[in-house]
């Protein structure tokens, strides 16, 4: 290139960042000229402490819920929840493969409308962060690619690669240009404050070398040219260009992020991950309120001002939406588990963490921060400004094991381990992020009475035969090329002819069947008899599957159900990731081994029972079912009708007794379901599978399941899920409830006649306290669900907790020792702890 070329170019790019910078941080004529006169315009602007929204500065709190993982009638519900929990912003991804499935089609039908999602966040006072990938991994099938694009002649995904970088401009024009007709950027008046390009590129720009820096730059240049009028991120990315900030995704990035890569940038966070998501195989996944609570108090210690919970609220991958082995169920143990209901006390833990910080706010943007490094685990940091009242403190404890006593200021505050105290008046202690001063609960899956009267009936698919599936082909077509994202089955058949010398003489040998798969499973058959499967994992896509088999004098029909369970949704090269049968064997013959793999073989995707749409009330009619009578035969349909449970609660379906396959409601997926592949413990991975209630009928529904291993669907149940078993657990040494503090008119206060700890319980919606079913104050232990009384207690514990409670939405118990002990204290030297358990109900 030449010397004249290449400043030429570089002054265009330098001209376009100031451009865009100009836009975001202050081009009013621009903002006025394009915003709604009837909402509210925003300039949103950053500096290296925080973004400002119309010249405030702003304590962010953001929550991942992703539309198409929730039925739309589900979105105000969440968002109000996640509105309740503290929650001000809402972050999705825009999912590029179902809006245009078909090269060149961009649609957007109702149930992923996220234009009117937006606009729901909007209605309800949130905030929104727009990731637009194109590629969002996200555990999103193909992570959100669409598959032509697999198909682009010369594609290189994510690189800079002229094809790729054609498709990803137009797609991100398309989806600009809804929104901006929609007004809803901030200087539109509407509630997008940030935008992201890319997704976690830092993980896989080595593998492009200098192409993957070149892409990098070239997407954020794109972006910026887009001139939405807000800032535009980059999460896991050091080298973002200005002006696109670095964010940093992790579980503690107030200790692991090395923060903005320019001063000038403030720090984000973009996915505090609030468990783990789960792939078929793993046993369950935790990470405790109080680690959370623990990170997110350290990120905003440390000069942090935006923070976002991936997940707030998961959901459910419904039909084939999920990524290779990845669960139907994502993200259950988020603030707001898979069914929309609040998972306590991680919920209203970071809810009283939110509120702690916030009544920090001054001092965080008005002070300037000392950091008072007192131990290797123990530290002190403080907001002040000097001559004023303005001060806010964060005392560490560091340390897993040891709590510890830690002076400030003439004051000794004690400290469980791992654990920030913080003060927001640099004297009170209002929360510490151990000490969980809110609510519990816990969930149940309870079978319904009028549900459950099922009565079964079977379809079984035929196998093919070379004959069905003649030979058109020298090797098995790649599997992922011949399904393209349409369907998870795939028959491949072929036909050996043996003589009777091929075959061994003694009966204590058979010849064996070895197949070499790429992933992700299969299921074998000779001559239309079933003789075993075998899978792959999330981890090692590819296996063998090897079986002793029967074979005849004369023709053998072979034939393979290959499946996959969702495509990839990472790494480097993802264009050229496979699946399927790779080669095709038959050892222990007398006449030696034959290579099959180039035998000629016929290729056909889909199964006859998708092709009926069987899962449908009127395609259920073109086959005929018969009595389920005990287990069944691999690959066959099951049907039945249920009546739709009585109440409010959200349903489930338990898949006791089943294996590997699909589920339909009333002709809609709710997804892959895998009983079969256990975790370490002996457990599914999975058990109950979320149905919508938007997905039943008034009265009656047809229920399909596709089954691929014999199984037997007598012992299914249709249940119902609430959280009605609601705890506190309280000692008498915890700061008292957040709620016992505000700041009006610039001063910090109390709220409450008495400053003293209290055990708060809260019934979902709708319901009521109908029954206390543990109460003890002394030393009690255990869980919700699950507590035990101590050796000490005293007796009139459940009579005052009854008192404040039965018939009530929600109530308070102070932790008095003088209320519940009477003056009869068994145990002096004990700190006392209150544990309650109640029964809540309609």
């Amino acid at each position: 290139m030449s010397t004249i070329k290449f400043a030429l170019i570089t002054l265009l790019f330098i001209t376009v960042s100031l451009s865009f910078a100009s836009g975001v941080k202050g081009d009013k004529k621009k903002n006025d000229s394009s915003a709604d006169d009837g909402g509210q315009k925003r300039e949103v602007t950053y500096d290296g402490r925080s973004l400002i929204i119309n010249g405030k500065r702003e304590l962010l709190f953001s929550g991942s819920v992703h539309y198409p993982r929730s039925p739309p009638e589900s979105w105000p519900m969440l968002i109000d929840k996640a509105r309740r929990g503290g929650i001000n912003v809402i972050q999705t991804y825009i999912f590029w493969n179902i809006h245009e499935t078909e090269k060149g089609k961009f649609k957007m039908d109702p149930e992923y409308d996220f234009v009117r999602f937006m606009q729901i966040c909007h209605e309800k006072g949130m905030y929104v962060t727009l990731r637009l990938g194109p590629f969002i991994q996200a555990e999103w099938n193909h992570g959100g690619l669409p598959y032509w694009l697999r198909e682009v002649p010369e594609i290189i995904f994510r690189s800079n690669n002229e094809p790729f970088k054609m498709h990803m401009k137009e797609y991100t024009s398309n989806v600009i240009k809804v929104l901006q007709d929609a007004k809803l950027f901030a200087p539109q008046g509407g509630p997008i404050i940030l935008a992201q390009i890319e997704n976690e590129y830092n993980h896989i720009q080595r593998a492009f070398r200098e192409e993957g820096t070149n892409y990098v730059q070239w997407a954020a240049k794109m972006a910026v040219a887009m001139d939405v009028g807000v800032p535009w991120i980059m999460c896991k990315q050091t080298d973002a260009p200005d002006p696109v900030i670095n964010a940093c995704n992790g579980r503690h990035c107030g200790d692991t992020f090395s923060g903005p890569n320019k001063p000038h940038k403030p720090y984000l966070w973009t996915e505090n991950w609030t468990a783990q998501y789960r792939v078929f195989g793993d046993p369950p996944s935790q990470r405790s309120a109080e680690d959370i609570a623990f990170s997110v108090a350290r990120f905003f210690s440390k000069n942090g001002s935006l923070v976002n919970y991936y997940m707030y609220h998961g959901g459910t991958n419904f039909g084939r939406t999920s990524s290779a082995f990845s669960t139907t169920r994502y993200y259950d143990e988020a603030p707001l588990d898979e069914f929309g209901l609040q998972r306590n006390p991680k919920w209203s833990h970071l809810r009283d963490v939110h509120k702690a910080l916030n009544l920090c706010r001054k001092a965080l943007f008005g002070g300037q921060s000392v950091i008072t490094k007192l131990t290797h685990h123990h530290e002190i940091i403080v907001y002040e400004k000097p001559g004023s009242d303005l001060c806010a403190a964060f005392i560490t404890n560091n340390h897993t094991k040891t709590p510890i006593d830690i002076k400030f200021r003439g004051s000794t505050y004690h400290l469980p381990p791992r654990s920030i105290s913080i003060l927001p008046d640099c004297k009170t202690v209002v929360f510490n992020t151990q000490h969980v001063a809110s609510e519990h609960n816990s969930r149940n899956f309870r079978k319904t009475k009028n549900s459950n009267n099922l009565k079964w009936e079977v379809f079984t698919e035929a196998i093919p035969n070379a004959k069905d599936i003649p030979v058109v082909l020298n090797v098995p077509t790649e599997l992922y090329s011949l399904l393209r994202d349409v369907t998870d089955y795939a028959w491949y058949t072929t036909s050996v002819e043996l003589g009777p010398g091929d075959l061994p003489r003694k009966d204590e040998i058979s010849p064996v069947l070895r197949i070499m798969s790429l992933g992700h499973a299969l299921h074998a058959f000779i001559n239309g008899e079933y003789i075993g499967t075998n899978h792959g994992t999330h981890e090692e896509k590819g296996f063998e599957f090897q079986k002793p088999v029967t074979f005849k004098v004369g023709v053998n029909y072979i034939s393979i159900l290959a499946c996959t369970v969702g495509l990839p949704d990472s790494g480097a090269y993802m264009e050229h990731r496979y699946a399927g049968p790779k080669s095709i064997l038959i050892l222990g013959l007398n006449s030696g081994k034959i290579d099959l793999t180039s035998n000629g073989w016929g290729a056909k995707a889909g199964i006859r029972g998708e092709e009926l749409a069987i899962f449908t009330e009127q395609g259920s009619k073109k086959v005929e079912w018969k009595e389920v009578k005990g287990t069944g035969s691999v690959l066959s349909w099951y049907k039945t009708n249920f009546a739709t449970p009585d109440g409010r609660d959200p349903v489930a379906i338990r898949m006791t007794g089943m294996g590997k396959g699909m589920i339909w409601i009333n002709g809609k997926s709710i997804g892959r379901h895998w009983m079969s592949f256990l975790s370490p413990l002996g457990t599914p991975t999975q058990l109950e599978y979320h149905i919508p209630r938007i997905y039943l009928n008034p009265k009656d529904n047809l229920l399909v399941i596709f089954e691929e291993e014999r199984a037997n669907p007598e012992k299914i149940e249709i249940e119902t899920v609430d959280r009605d078993t609601v705890c506190s657990f309280i000692t008498e040494n915890q700061p008292p409830n957040i709620n016992s503090w505000a700041c009006k008119a610039g001063k910090f206060l109390s709220v409450v006649d008495k400053l003293a700890p209290a055990a708060t319980i809260t019934c979902p919606t709708y319901k009521t306290i109908k029954a206390v079913e543990f109460a003890s104050f002394g030393d009690p232990t255990g869980i919700c669900g699950a507590f035990v009384m101590g050796k000490c207690d005293a007796p009139a514990t459940k009579q005052i907790v009854e008192q404040h409670c039965l018939g009530k939405q929600s109530c308070t118990i102070p932790v008095d020792a003088a209320t519940f002990i009477k003056g009869k204290d068994a145990c002096p030297d004990v700190i006392k702890s209150l544990a309650v358990q109640a029964k809540c109900d309609y």
